[in-house]
Parts: structure tokens; sequence; C-alpha cells
């Protein structure tokens, strides 16, 4: 058997964090078999429907390497791939079941107010509905006829079995037991001819010829129903793979209504695409070794279904933010450059050494937008207060830092080879002249010259990086400061 998995998002707008993960895991089943990546877009609420959302869709999956092998803009043996297309199939499917006896014209005038989706959001693992049974479940075939006739509209619900259980297997939840008796005879065309989504995506799965099916366990209390239909028709029933929530804490679900952000929303911030994937992968899932750092090709390798929790997953931004600055650890000082130079150029607005620059800002960068308020201060430095040069672990003071700058100013005015290791020697000549602790010079230098408390690179670099000129007229601004007091 083929293994064909399928990402089926609604196109609502956002790619949410819960929805990347679907779409992952997805992805990593499909490839680690040899099989097939489906992307189908279930389009048929309008009321939800956000212009632009499928192609929102289409960059999130091509951001996060995520390629489908069927889409609708590639097309494929089993489309059309939105569902919106999809319509005419439906209806006869539907008919079916009436004539098997799986499903029946309803009348009631609450009917088409029942159900658009049929889902329990609640997140429950009991499948507890209303066992009161529509009266239209007895009608003879006469009696639907005369009521069509008259121009009563309906709707078609799925009969379900008044006795006995359905058992279904999940890979995460193991088996489950539901007696039928508690399951409601859910909608599956409405009174305007359109399927909900619990009926449609059923159909739609078996003819993509879909296999394995991973979604939220949200949809563990409708795969019941599901089943039935598939049993009805006669069809084989997928591999269900339900994953626990994607959680802001312990009491509430990441929500982009909240405020909580979604793939984009991520990346706006400076985070890498591929340190996002790798991170999201980790949302309910635990590898087998103690490494947490893969590759979208090494996941393919190292994922495994059975390594998928049923406990929630809870989003934490600080470790998100720790593997992303890992990922700009491990990029060559070249791939630094290209991402960081712009942004560095737009921040200062003049030529600088950026080599060294980069070299110095890499280690120190977790998110690539936090780089033009770390480098803002070589635009034009900061009116700082001179409470700055006071540093109680660098054993210095306004006084002390007075001294230091007057003594390394002819310094630095001599030195005709301006590189790190002249200015290092110079700096570090001082410190043995003066018998202080490193910090003492470092210090009041590197705060005359940035005038921040943290900088990217220490004193000898923010000479290299700001020049000569620039350095000895900051430490001249630093001495005539510090004299007025």
């Amino acid at each position: 058997m083929k293994v064909r998995t399928r990402f089926a998002p609604s196109p609502t707008g956002y790619m949410h964090i819960g929805n990347l993960r679907t779409a992952l895991y997805t992805y990593l089943i499909a490839k680690q078999n040899g099989g097939e990546f489906i992307l189908r877009i279930e389009d048929t609420d309008r009321a939800r429907y956000v212009d632009g959302a499928v192609d929102v869709i289409y960059r999130s999956l091509e951001l996060a390497g995520l390629k489908w092998d069927e889409g609708p803009d590639k097309g494929g043996d089993y489309g059309p791939y939105l569902q919106s297309e999809r319509m005419q199939l439906y209806g006869r499917y539907a008919l079916q079941l009436i004539e098997h006896g799986s499903a029946y014209r309803c009348f009631c005038a609450h009917s088409d107010a029942a159900d658009t989706q049929s889902v329990d959001l609640s997140g429950s693992e009991t499948f507890h509905n209303p066992a009161d049974k529509c009266p239209c479940r007895n009608l003879t075939d006469a009696q639907v006829s005369e009521r069509t006739a008259a121009g009563e509209t309906y709707v078609i619900r799925q009969k379900m079995p008044l006795d006995g259980t359905v058992v279904f297997t999940d890979e995460i939840y193991g088996e489950i037991e539901t007696p039928c008796d508690t399951l409601d005879d859910q909608v599956l065309i409405k009174s305007d001819g359109m399927p909900t989504y619990n009926f449609a995506n059923v159909i739609d799965d078996h003819l993509m010829e879909i296999t394995h099916i991973v979604r939220g366990n949200e949809y563990l209390s409708s795969t019941p129903k599901y089943n039935l239909l598939y049993k009805a028709f006669g069809w084989d029933i997928p591999v269900y793979i339900h994953c626990a929530h994607v959680m802001k804490d312990k009491n509430a679900k990441l929500s982009k209504r909240d405020g909580h952000a979604s793939f984009e929303d991520l990346l706006a911030l400076g985070f890498l695409p591929e340190a996002v994937v790798n991170y999201t992968a980790l949302l309910g899932w635990a590898p087998k070794t103690e490494n947490e750092f893969f590759t979208l090709e090494e996941l393919v390798n190292e994922f495994s279904i059975d390594g998928m929790s049923k406990s929630p997953a809870i989003f934490d931004m600080m470790k998100l933010k720790a593997f992303n600055a890992e990922y700009i650890r491990r990029m060559s000082l070249e791939q630094f450059m290209d991402k960081s130079v712009p942004i560095i150029k737009n921040a200062v607005g003049k030529e600088i050494d950026c080599a060294m620059l980069c070299k110095v800002l890499q280690p120190r960068t977790e998110l690539f937008t936090d780089i033009a308020q770390q480098v803002d201060f070589i635009a034009e430095l900061p009116d700082y207060d001179i409470e700055l040069y006071t540093h109680k672990k660098m054993k210095t003071n306004p006084e002390i830092a007075l001294d230091v700058l007057k003594r390394v100013l002819p310094l630095l005015q001599a030195n005709e080879n301006w590189t790190e290791e002249t200015v290092h020697e110079i700096l570090f000549g001082l410190i043995e002249e003066m018998g202080v602790k490193n910090g003492v010079v470092l210090w009041s230098v590197r705060t005359a010259l940035a005038g921040k408390p943290v900088t990217p690179g220490g004193a000898a670099e923010l000479c290299v990086i700001l020049g000569k000129e620039e350095s000895v007229e900051r430490i001249r601004k630093g001495i005539f400061k510090l004299s007025q007091f």
C-alpha cells in the first residue's frame, strides 16, 4: 500500500503553529515511507473564507520547505484539490447512503442550525451527545416524496445505529470504543445542498486514496461517525494520528485571536524558517536521541509516530529564540552577512567595516530583527548619562573613567596602523601601566565609544568598527562629558 497523506487547511488568513505542525507531521509520515504529500484546500465555509489566504498557505508551506506532490496549483490524478470545485460529488454519495439506509432526509425547522462543522472543539475524549433521535428517521418513502413535492426544505442526516459500539484505533490514543446511542445524527448535506465538513472530508479522503490522517485531537469525538460512513460505503478506514493541542500555557491553547504568533508572524519577528520548523517538530514529538537540532531531511529519517505524546505541548517563545540563536551561530560568516548587512546598512546609514561587525554580532544575535537596535550607536553616539561609567564589577566610576580616557586618547591618536591587534595592544599596555583590572580600562573606553551598557564586541573591536577618526572623536566627547561634573 502506497502511503498518501494530506494537509487540508481552511483558507482563514494565517498559518497557525498548530496547523504548521499538522502539515509537518503529515509531510514527514509521507516522505519517510516513500509516499505522497497532498495539499487540499477546504474552502466551502465561505463565512470564514479570507481573500488571499490560499496564497498564505502556499507561501507558508514553501518557506517551511514542505513541498506537496499534488495540489490546486500542481494538479494530480485525484483532483480537483479545491473543495469548492468538488461540489457535484457529495450529493450523489449522500443519496447512496439514503438508499443504503445509513442516512435520511430531515425536514425539521432547526436542522440547518444544527451543523456546519459538527466538530466537538472541547478536546474531550468522551463522546456524549444528546440521545434524542429525529422523528424524520422513520418517515416512509411516500411521506418523504410528499413533503419534497410540497417544496419543504430538508437536510440529509447520517442515521446512527441505535445500539452497538464503534471501535477504532488511533496511533497515539490507542483503542477507543464509543456506544452508538451516544452519537447524534449529524448533518451531511445542508438545505442549500452544501456538504458539511464532516461529510466532505470523508468523501475526499477516500477518493484521494488517503491512507494516513493527521489532525488535532478535537476530532477524536467525530471519528466514530466518520468510521460509520466508511463502513456504510464499504471503504477501507485510514490510519488515524490525532495530535494533542499546542498550548500557550498549562491552561490555554495557543490562539491567533489572543495575539499569538502565526508562522508568518514569527518570520516577520526575525525567526528563521528552519528554526521554527525544527522547534515545531518537537511540540508533541520526542526524538530517540538527546539531539534536538534537525534539518528537514534529518527529520524525515528521525521522526516516528511512536515518539508522539498524548500530552499537550507548550509553545515557549524563549526556547524558540534559543533555537533560532543556535541556527544563527551555525551559519557561516558569509551566510550571516548576506542576511545582516542590509539591516546594518539601513540602521547605520554610513560605510563601516561590516565584516568585523558581523563577526562580533553573530554569536550575540538571537533574531535578525534585533540587529538594528544593537548597532544604532554606530550611526550616532547616544546622549548617555555619566553614571554609565560606574560599574562595581569592573571597579570603575566617572572619576576613574576620566583618567583612563585622558591616558588612552594620545595613545590611540598616535596609532598609525589601525587594526584590532594594535588597538588591543594599546589598551592592554595601558592596563599594565596603570596596574588595574582589565575592566577598568575596557569598560571606560567601550562606554565612551558606544554610550550603551551592552554592545556587540569589546573596546578594541568597536574601535575598528567605528574607525580611528570616529573613535578618537568619541573619546574626546567622553572626556568633555566627564569633565563637566
